[in-house]
Order: C-alpha cells, then sequence, then structure tokens
C-alpha cells in the first residue's frame, strides 16, 4: 500500500500540481510574515555575535495558535481539508526547495560587501554573508523558524486527517504521534523567549544551510514517520504505547530542562536548580543540574523525544529510521562545533569544565 502511494505521490507532480502548491506555499508564507509583524508579543533586544542589536517580537505561540486554531475550524466546517497537503506533499516539497534556493541566491547578492563574511561563492551562499538580514523590519532567520515548525504541524496533522477520511479514524499510533509532534512544535513556540539565546540566532549567518534546514528539512524530512503512519496497520499495543509515552516525557524532561536551567542561569546567576543555589566555574560555566552532568544533554533528550516519534511507527520499514540516523550526526557533529566554538571562548576554563563534567552526550558511555 505504501508502495502505491508514493506512485500516487510522484504521478502528481504536473504542471497544474506545482502552481497549485507554489500558490499554496506562498500564501502560507505571506500569511506568517503578516502574522509576525500583526500580532502582540513581547519585545526583546537582542544583542548578537558582532556586537549589533536588534529588536524581536516574540509571538511565535499566539502565530502557531492562530494558524492551528483556523486549520482546525476549516477542517471541522468543512471549509478546507487538510488532506490537501498531503496530495500536494512532492509538489510542495520541490516549492520549497525552489523558494528555499531562491532565497539563498538573493541574501547571497544582498549580502554583497558584508564585514567579515566568507569568502568565495560557495561559503558566503552556503553558510550566508549576513547575520540578521532583515526585510520590512522583520528579522528573517529569526522568522525562519515559524514556517519551518507551523508547517511540520500542519503536514502532521494532514497525515491524521488523510487517515481519518481514509478509514473513519485513528490508530493508537497515529494518535500518539500526533500529540508527541503537537506538544513539541507547542513547546518550541512557548520557549521562545530561550530560542534567541540560541548559537543559530546569536552567531550563525543565514544562508542555503539555514534556510533549506528550515524550509525544507524540517518540515518535510522530520514528519516521515507521520506520513508512514497513515496507512500502516495498528500494531502498536496499550503497553507498548504507555513505554513509549514514558520515553517521550525523559526525553522532553531532559530536553526542554537543560535549556531552561542554562536559560535561568543566563538571565539571573543566583538561580535555584534543583532546590540548591547555581553553581559556576568563574561565574560563566554552569555546573549544577544537567550541565553538571554532561555538556550536551540537552541533545540527549531532543534524540530520546525523537525515537519516541519513530517508535510510534514501528519497524515493518527502515525509511523512518532514516530521521534517526540524520539527527544523530546532526547532533552529535553540532557537540564537536560547539564544544570548539567554548574552547575558543573560554580557554582555560573550558578545559575546567570538561574536566567537571566529563561526558558530552551519554552519561558514563561517551
Amino acid at each position: 500500500m505504501a508502495v502505491l502511494e508514493q506512485h500516487e505521490l510522484l504521478s502528481g507532480l504536473s504542471g497544474g500540481a506545482l502552481l497549485g502548491a507554489a500558490a499554496m506555499f506562498l500564501a502560507f508564507m505571506a500569511a506568517l510574515f503578516a502574522g509576525s509583524m500583526l500580532l502582540p508579543g513581547r519585545r526583546f533586544e537582542l544583542t548578537d555575535a558582532d556586537g549589533g542589536s536588534r529588536t524581536c517580537t516574540l509571538n511565535g505561540l499566539a502565530l502557531f495558535i492562530a494558524t492551528i486554531a483556523v486549520a482546525g475550524v476549516a477542517q471541522v466546517a468543512g471549509w478546507f481539508s487538510l488532506s490537501v497537503l498531503h496530495a500536494h506533499f512532492i509538489p510542495l516539497f520541490v516549492v520549497a526547495n525552489v523558494f528555499a534556493f531562491a532565497l539563498s541566491g538573493w541574501l547571497y547578492w544582498q549580502g554583497a560587501g558584508t564585514p567579515g563574511a566568507p569568502a568565495g561563492f560557495w561559503p558566503g551562499f552556503f553558510f550566508g554573508r549576513m547575520l540578521n538580514p532583515q526585510w520590512l523590519g522583520m528579522d528573517l532567520k529569526f522568522f525562519s523558524y515559524r514556517p519551518s515548525l507551523i508547517a511540520l504541524a500542519l503536514l502532521n496533522l494532514s497525515f491524521a486527517a488523510v487517515q481519518y477520511e481514509t478509514y473513519g479514524g485513528l490508530t493508537l499510533a497515529m494518535t500518539l504521534y500526533q500529540v508527541f509532534t503537537f506538544l513539541y512544535v507547542f513547546n518550541y513556540f512557548q520557549f521562545e523567549y530561550g530560542m534567541v539565546h540560541t548559537w543559530d540566532i546569536v552567531s550563525e549567518r543565514f544562508g542555503w544551510m539555514l534556510a533549506w534546514g528550515n524550509l525544507v528539512l524540517v518540515p518535510f524530512f522530520y514528519c516521515i514517520a507521520g506520513w508512514w503512519l497513515v496507512h500502516a496497520p495498528d500494531a502498536l499495543s496499550p503497553t507498548a504505547a504507555g513505554l513509549i509515552a514514558l520515553l517521550f516525557v525523559f526525553g522532553f524532561w531532559l530536553f526542554r530542562g537543560a535549556n531552561e536551567q542554562k536559560h535561568r542561569f543566563k538571565q539571573d546567576p543566583n538561580v535555584t536548580i534543583w532546590g540548591r543555589p547555581a553553581e559556576a566555574l568563574g561565574g560563566r560555566l554552569l555546573v549544577s543540574g544537567f550541565w553538571g552532568i554532561g555538556r550536551h544533554l540537552n541533545y540527549t533528550g531532543e534524540i530520546c523525544v525523537y525515537v519516541a516519534f519513530l517508535l510510534t511507527a514501528g519497524f515493518e520499514s527502515w525509511l523512518p529510521w532514516l530521521l534517526l540516523a540524520w539527527l544523530t550526526g546532526l547532533l552529535w557533529h553540532r557537540s564537536k562545533r560547539d564544544d570548539r566554538r567554548c574552547q575558543a571562548k573560554y580557554g582555560d576554563l573550558w578545559e575546567q569544565y570538561k574536566r567537571r563534567a566529563r561526558f558530552a552526550m551519554l552519561p558514563f558511555v561517551y
């Protein structure tokens, strides 16, 4: 059945389908851009790695809730079915690629002459020339995470819509997957105030790597398990569902807990963590809570969350598990980059921290 579905998806890659997908994609991007500019939210002053500053409006949660509410009302009222996203999955994927490459080219052209930009076409195109390009007063890099994760949520909901319209209900596996993925995206926007301090936002330049990753990789690759579940047999037992839910809760606690601890420490060095005053090396490197155990346990928690997503799809196909291979490699590589960056920034203090928090991502193993 999955092979037949793949054939149907590929056969829908016609000129008309591409034009329809382009219209949907551009309308989606325009609506989110307008919503980001108009919806109320807390204003946040952010200092960048180059010493510059800019103001961001933290209204991502309001934008996410509004988008899901509109889609939900349209689905229930019969004005629009989210299943159209599933039917246009491949055309939308093609359009998103074209848009990401076009945006990257525009960013490269706009960034000509930017001080400190990578030399040569490929480094400048791939990593980006500008740190925080803006359009109509909107920080484009900060904005790019919104269509990325909101599109992921909508695509996942489209899979549930197709299964419900085809079979008259949702399997336990699909229900669990929908709960997990919705909570994951919801919490990202709930924690948006902490995202403004991440390496991506503060220090990464905006080029193809982030543009393609946000507009193509995250929404179309991270939903593979949901796509597989549409026509998968309901082989998940209540016991297995409970164990998978426990893994998700553990991973979520580790992932968000570690990030929250660091954010709270940056806001107030005298914060209490796990019932005790925060301890820091040189007043700069947190060694309390999760950060006294491992240097990148937030990445470990994120991997656990995605393993829970994938376990809902079972082991009948290797396709969903490509996500785990990709994420593990990506986060391992990122942990190495983080170590090099921190070594350059903190020097001997980082060596002290590594002796204190000996493990990178897996306590007592790695």
